[in-house]
């Protein structure tokens, strides 16, 4: 029997990928080989996805083509909508979770986890997520679904069908990024939470909705609206040093989107939502969101030495503030660009799959007397 303990499976490698490559020590981050600032600055949510999904970037046919059937897939069956109407009054990750647990019932390839069928409902699941999160907080506004345009991109038509108007260019540009720096990051929580459903052969959807379940906790996926709640809070810039130093005064407080599991440096994804804060922020004459921000990461600044930087989420909860996104969408949002990363890590798991069973070690006692319970 192993005596080492691993608390948290911390630097414990749980099998190769070809997915990404993080490097906390020095600020890396690649999907597939490729640079996440390189992708952040010339790519395209859809073709990110086709990297994940695929493994390499696609010509300009194969773009096309799996665009064309990413479009296709947007629209939800209606049994899948009527399951949101039932539930839309529950927190949008509840939602999401429940829908996409209701598409496996209607999707035709549920069963079949072999490549080609699992590829098709990876794209389906790519598609479908952003549909979802749309299509709930139009119905829990007392408002009917907006249908899907086929002449918008991924990012465009997610607004688009959240709010019933064409968005402007900068909030598409906006939400693309975002999507793509979610994309995909290793052996995260949810991403993990989906391999070990897949290990068990369960179906895409099963392993989908365990990521789901798991983005959803604070520790995860609830960064972005823990920020954009103290940035609320903190009100004016000249506020912050006090907010900060008061936070930190009290043991059991820290400062949301500081700090990362696997960066010992700032978050690579983090300069790319920073430049859009600010450019949004600027640009919309509500420079006060982005300066606080910069004022409580300069009140941060003396914790760098041991390795506290911002994240990624740090400045995403301004840009969705910033574009009109209520904050319990935040969350949904990571879910969206996350989803053909989770989809990737179960096809991956697939390739090679092996159960997943790591071992607890016992602290308890041994050979107690069993004591019949008219005695005790």
């Amino acid at each position: 029997m192993p005596e080492a303990l691993a608390k948290g499976l911390r630097n414990v490698y749980l099998d190769n990928t070809q997915a990404s490559f993080i490097d906390g020590e020095e600020g890396i981050l690649l999907y597939r080989g490729y640079s996440i600032h390189d992708l952040a600055t010339q790519s395209s949510f859809e073709e990110v996805s086709y990297l994940m999904l695929y493994g390499t970037l696609p010509t300009s046919e194969e773009l096309a083509a799996f665009d064309k059937r990413l479009r296709a897939a947007r629209s939800l069956p209606q049994p899948v909508v009527d399951t949101i109407r039932i539930v839309a009054k529950s927190h949008p990750m509840d939602v999401l979770r429940t829908a996409v647990s209701a598409l496996a019932a209607c999707d035709p390839d549920v069963d079949d986890d072999s490549p080609a069928p699992l590829l098709r409902k990876s794209e389906r699941l790519t598609a479908q997520v952003a549909s979802i999160v749309a299509v709930h907080h139009r119905l829990r506004q007392g408002l009917e679904p907006v249908a899907p345009r086929a002449d918008l991109n991924h990012a465009a038509n997610w607004l688009y069908m959240l709010t019933g108007e064409e968005p402007p260019a900068e909030a598409v540009e906006a939400m693309d990024l975002d999507f793509i720096l979610h994309a995909e990051h290793g052996a995260n929580a949810s991403s993990f939470a989906a391999r070990v459903t897949a290990s068990t052969l369960s179906d895409l959807h099963s392993a989908v909705v365990s990521a789901i379940g798991t983005l959803k906790g604070p520790l995860h996926g609830g960064a972005a609206e823990s920020v954009m709640k103290m940035a609320l809070e903190i009100g004016e810039p000249e506020r912050a040093s006090e907010y900060v130093r008061a936070r930190q005064k009290q043991r059991e407080s820290r400062i949301m989107g500081f700090g990362h599991r696997v960066y010992k440096v700032e978050d690579p994804r983090a300069r790319h939502m920073r430049e859009k804060s600010k450019a949004l922020s600027e640009r919309m004459g509500q420079a006060k969101w982005y300066q606080i921000l910069e004022a409580v990461v300069g009140e941060m600044a003396r914790y760098q030495r041991h390795g506290i930087h911002v994240n990624v989420d740090f400045y995403a909860g301004s840009v969705y503030y910033l574009l009109g996104i209520p904050e319990d969408l935040f969350v949904p949002i990571f879910a969206i660009g996350r989803a053909p990363g989770w989809c990737a890590s179960v096809v991956e798991q697939l390739e090679d799959n092996l159960l997943i069973r790591p071992l607890l070690r016992y602290e308890g006692p041994h050979d107690l007397q069993y004591v019949p319970i008219e005695e005790r």
